[in-house]
């Protein structure tokens, strides 16, 4: 545990009050939570976050059967939900702060669940990445209540449903022809 701690302490940014504080969570939930180091991007680190999870995530496909994207998706967004939800609870906690905008797993989790049974193209990855952030900014009902539940709960869960807000336009998109298939 006090390695954890200690080599924590080293991932931080400059200029960034909170990080510090951040620090005091194990070394496997800070670089979790703050999807190694992006959460400490400035200006906008969620945004940030759901940009380098499309690039990634295009990337990815490069190798993956079209047949197996489906399930690729789903498998990547519920365990970035698992692993995401503990690893942003201890990093709220180290930190003293209910949301920490440095936690950006959620924007991962959310910008994953966007793309679920959606072909990779050029347009559906950037209408993905702008109905997901507008879906996270805005937060329909239920997307801001869900805020208020307890620790990484919360702060997770709210993406999730602004991912799946996402994905439902995606697939009316797809229907009505608006994206290649």
């Amino acid at each position: 545990m006090k390695t954890d701690r200690s080599a924590a302490s080293t991932v931080s940014s400059a200029g960034s009050g909170q990080a510090s504080e951040a620090s005091r969570a194990p070394l496997w939930a800070t670089l979790v939570a703050t999807f190694f180091g992006t959460g400490h991007l400035r200006p906008g680190p969620g945004s940030w976050a759901s940009a380098e999870t499309v690039l990634l995530w295009w990337l990815l496909t490069r190798w993956i059967t079209p047949t197996s994207l489906l399930w690729a998706a789903v498998l990547l967004a519920a365990l970035t939900v698992l692993i995401g939800i503990p690893a942003a609870t201890r990093v709220a906690r180290a930190s003293g702060l209910k949301d920490p905008q440095f936690v950006v797993i959620d924007e991962v989790a959310g910008q994953l669940i966007t793309f679920i049974g959606v072909p990779v193209s050029w347009k559906s990855l950037l209408l993905g990445f702008i109905l997901f952030r507008g879906f996270d900014i805005v937060k329909p009902p239920p997307v801001r209540q869900l805020e208020q539940l307890p620790e990484g709960v919360g702060i997770v869960v709210d993406d999730v449903a602004a991912g799946f807000y996402a994905v439902v336009v995606m697939h009316f998109a797809l229907h009505f022809g608006l994206l290649p298939r």
